[in-house]
């Protein structure tokens, strides 16, 4: 509780002293205003307040952050992986000991609740602790093929990449990007989103602080323009990007014709299988959260349960476990739901809501027009439940990315199978059940690129990879863990020959050589 109070303290100071301030550029190791003419209005979800002023970083800005990147990294690339190990283990360190900061910031900008916006730091944070390792990943093959030949593998870096991030994880998903590109020996243009730049300014701050060579990590602003510049600048090599389905086709298409890797994790409709022999209580703790935590702005929320058989009785309780919850400012000690993003996003929630409705399903719980008295301006909506929706429904096929839970019915597990599988989604979806039989032919025959086994949201920790699939996701190569490291880095194969007859052999061989 003291805790909670020193931060909200801190919050309403700094709110008051950046109500009117512009966020900076971060340049080759360097704060710098921005000259730009269009700016974007960050509000705090809550209360509407301006927070800060987003600016759309211009051509000239773009194109120096390109330089100040393909510049460094002629240097970055050529220090030793154990250099490169040891700016992660600084950087791991200064995030913990900036954690509170950090999390204020999610809260001020993003609107989560205190707890839940530690949590984004923390999910980033594993995988930053996860580039220590950085010496293993990096390790190539080596096999001698003949007498005296050797064929070998080196990893190397790509050069100058690029991230786009979303709104919904405002320090985890940067920290999904920049660390595994500068431990791979790569340079980085980061955009955070227009919405809540705050965190990855802080983490561009900290970087500075430990060392971080100027021009190795540059951080711009901006929407349309900055997002084109980076998915067709030449000294750009890959591009990493996070959100919506609209944005990340069009990311992924125009890096791909412009000859850049690119890595894309789109939208998602993550369902759970409810079988009715699950243990009770833990599926239903485990549902609600995972459906109204973080007000539902999360690619792996839990967007639809489907209850088999006697398990179709549960859904008041549902509605019960739902309707426990605080919905409040995210400072606020006893919160676990804040506001939406923006007033744009509660609508469009809301609409979704009007058109289940309209359809024929049920609103067995609705959240709109909940009151928060402390925020009369915030974009709250309360926990939502949709009960006996069908496929063809707009809420059903749509993903909300809000706290609203759609409740479908099946009659046995080949059905709900069925159901899952055929939406086009893959993020994740996972079983709720005793029966290990049944668990693992889920395994077995779900068609989703993370599975959940009476766990509700089975993001993996980085020592694995996020491994979204189907409309999921757009590329070869996924995010952290091994597979991220091979997506900023690219092999080089050498055959060498150092024969011991060389310091005495005088004749060249003119024969076709064979392997011996």
């Amino acid at each position: 509780m003291k805790s909670l109070s020193r931060h909200t303290l801190l919050f309403q100071r700094t709110l008051h002293k950046r109500a009117m301030s512009t966020t900076q550029l971060f340049i080759n190791g360097e704060f710098i205003d921005s000259q730009a003419t269009e700016h974007i209005e960050v509000r705090n979800p809550a209360t509407q307040e301006i927070v800060t002023r987003v600016p759309q970083t211009t051509q000239h800005e773009l194109d120096e952050a390109a330089r100040s990147a393909s510049h460094a990294f002629r240097e970055w690339r050529k220090t030793s992986v154990l250099s490169r190990q040891r700016k992660m283990l600084d950087l791991q360190h200064a995030i913990r000991a900036n954690m509170d900061e950090l999390a204020t910031s999610i809260v001020n900008e993003q609107g989560k609740v205190m707890g839940d916006a530690r949590g984004d730091v923390m999910r980033g944070l594993q995988v930053v602790e996860d580039m220590a390792n950085i010496t293993h990943y990096m390790q190539g093959n080596k096999l001698e093929v003949s007498s005296d030949m050797d064929t070998y593998t080196v990893r190397e870096p790509l050069g100058v990449v690029a991230g786009i991030c979303p709104f919904n994880f405002p320090a985890m998903i940067p920290l999904w990007m920049f660390p595994v590109a500068l431990a791979t020996g790569n340079t980085c243009i980061l955009k955070p989103s227009e919405r809540d730049p705050g965190a990855a300014m802080i983490l561009a701050r900290l970087c500075a602080d430990i060392g971080i060579p100027r021009g190795v990590l540059n951080i711009v602003h901006g929407a349309h323009d900055t997002v084109n510049f980076l998915t067709s600048d030449s000294r750009i090599r890959a591009v990493s990007f996070v959100g919506g389905d609209k944005a990340g086709k069009y990311i992924y298409e125009r890096s791909a014709q412009n000859g850049k890797r690119c890595q894309a994790n789109l939208g998602a409709k993550n369902h759970a299988i409810v079988l009715p022999d699950a243990d009770k209580e833990h599926a239903l703790n485990a549902i609600a959260g995972a459906a109204f935590g973080a007000a539902g702005q999360r690619c792996m929320a839990l967007s639809v349960v489907v209850l088999v058989g006697e398990a179709q009785l549960w859904v008041k309780d549902i509605v019960a476990r739902a309707q426990q919850l605080r919905v409040d400012g995210g400072l606020e000690p006893h919160a676990d739901i804040g506001p939406m993003i923006t007033p744009e996003a509660l609508r469009r929630a809301e609409l979704l809501v009007q058109s289940a409705h309209d359809e024929g399903a049920q609103i067995a719980l609705d959240g709109r027009n909940i009151k928060v008295p402390k925020y009369p301006n915030g974009n709250f909506l309360g926990p939502t439940v949709i009960d006996n929706a069908q496929p063809h429904m707009q809420c059903y096929k749509t993903e909300i990315f809000g706290p609203v839970l759609t409740i479908v019915h099946a009659d046995s597990l080949d059905q709900a199978l069925e159901l899952v599988n055929n939406n086009a989604y893959g993020n994740g979806a996972s079983v709720f059940t005793r029966s290990g039989a049944c668990a693992r032919r889920f395994e077995s025959e779900v068609e989703a690129g993370q599975i959940g086994i009476n766990v509700p949201i089975p993001v993996p920790l980085p020592m694995f990879s996020f491994t979204g699939n189907k409309a999921s996701f757009l590329g070869d190569t996924n995010f952290y863990g091994r597979s991220g490291v091979n997506f900023y880095t690219q092999l080089k194969t050498v055959t060498s020959l150092w024969r011991k007859q060389d310091a005495v052999d005088q004749q060249a061989t003119v024969h076709m050589p064979t392997i011996n």
